[in-house]
């Protein structure tokens, strides 16, 4: 009896539910000039996606992204896989393409290098920018423990 009557007030509820017919806009019409700018405008931004990233990366949210996805092989700045290609400042200059930069940390952590998974398919740019950030600061201060 009270699944009936549930059902009848479901039953009236959606019968009383009529919905209100919204005024149509008109369309927007642009001008020559508004179109030319709106493809140059367009063209920029193209171009600016497919730039190279900033390598202004937080190294406080690195070292989240280090603890999520590094700390496994890369534990207090070491290598469990290659001893000798630690994160050191010493070692990450003998052996980063490109030099003991950020951009070349980004590089490597984007397009990984020997034994290294490359990470640019699983991490964003943003997240590769903020662990490259985090391992360059670490090292630089030496302050791996």
């Amino acid at each position: 009896m009270k699944v009936a009557a549930l059902f009848l007030a479901l039953i009236g509820s959606a019968v009383a539910f009529v919905p209100t017919a919204r005024p149509v806009r008109k369309a927007v019409q642009m001008s020559a000039e508004a179109n030319k700018a709106a493809a140059v405008g367009m063209a920029a931004a193209a171009i600016l996606a497919g730039a190279t990233p900033a390598f202004a990366g937080s190294a406080d949210a690195g070292g989240l992204v280090f603890s999520a996805n590094c700390a496994a092989c890369h534990a207090g700045g070491n290598n469990v896989i290659q001893a000798e290609k630690t994160l050191k400042k010493d070692a990450l200059v003998s052996y980063l393409s490109g030099g003991f930069k950020e951009s070349s940390i980004v590089t490597q952590v984007t397009n990984g290098k020997n034994a290294m998974p490359a990470f640019g398919g699983r991490l964003s740019d943003e997240e590769i920018g903020d662990v490259a950030a985090y391992v360059f600061a670490t090292a630089e201060a030496d302050a791996w423990e």
